[in-house]
């Protein structure tokens, strides 16, 4: 009957691996539960939504340069021209690049993304039942990848049965059928958690997503409208090819303001 013992450990692997996942997506599930309150997104909130912390420093970068208070050379370099940041995140920004006025701008959107400021954003969607809180997404991944390592341990559980000496009469074929059944159980439960969970993104929760749905519909025009491109669809959005560069290049010259 060694086999029976093998089966309880692919039991064990499957009812496991599935009870995390379905508790993790309970979980995410609750995120939603509060957001039927009207909720208008600003720019920030929207880039957050899209693409996260480093989406909303790619939006204030964006912004003040087409303010003319940053420069952004092709050659990677950001440069200050108004020293005065108009929020916290814009100060931050102008932190991030230091006294000297002048970096390169990976850092800098690396920085201005870690910053006090866009977790602020982020507890505030979070609140609001807009955004996926950290835990939910790192939970609900961990339980994916837990119960896909269940049906490998399962299918190799079940051929170790079929591959010893036989010690019962019980039939291979009807051995291959007690263990289909913990394999069929992990197999389901990826199936409908690519379902249920499939509507959240990285960042919005199904309500955060209808949010950005009707900002992108809503009418407008000017260069709030080309910034709402950018918070939605991320640096590829913008129009300027200078500018666009100066994202993708990695630095090697600084750019230095002519002398007046």
């Amino acid at each position: 009957m060694y086999w029976v013992l093998l089966l309880l450990l692919a039991w064990a692997a499957a009812g496991t691996a599935c009870t995390r996942l379905c508790l993790a997506a309970v979980r995410a599930a609750a995120v939603d539960a509060d957001a039927g309150r009207v909720h208008d997104l600003t720019l920030y909130e929207a880039a957050f939504l899209s693409g996260g912390p480093g989406r909303v420093a790619d939006l204030a970068l964006v912004s003040m340069a087409r303010q003319r208070r940053l420069l952004l050379a092709h050659t990677g370099w950001a440069t200050v021209v108004d020293p005065r940041g108009r929020d916290d995140l814009e100060r931050s920004v102008i932190g991030a690049i230091g006294p000297e006025g002048q970096s390169l701008i990976a850092p800098v959107r690396a920085t201005a993304a870690a910053a006090d400021a866009v977790r602020g954003i982020a507890d505030r969607l979070v609140s609001a039942g807009l955004a996926v809180p950290d835990g939910a997404r790192a939970g609900v991944a961990a339980g994916v990848r837990q119960v896909q390592l269940a049906v490998v341990a399962v299918a190799a559980l079940g051929a170790a049965a079929l591959l010893t000496p036989a010690q019962s009469d019980m039939p291979r074929h009807l051995i291959a059928l007690w263990f289909g059944l913990p394999l069929a159980l992990t197999l389901s439960c990826l199936a409908i958690a690519r379902i249920e969970v499939h509507p959240y993104s990285r960042w919005a929760s199904p309500a955060g997503q209808r949010l950005l749905g009707a900002l992108t519909r809503r009418p407008g025009g000017g260069d709030r409208t080309d910034l709402t491109s950018v918070a939605v669809h991320g640096i590829r959005a913008i129009g300027e090819p200078d500018l666009r560069a100066a994202f993708a290049h990695g630095g090697e010259q600084p750019y230095r303001r002519e002398a007046r």
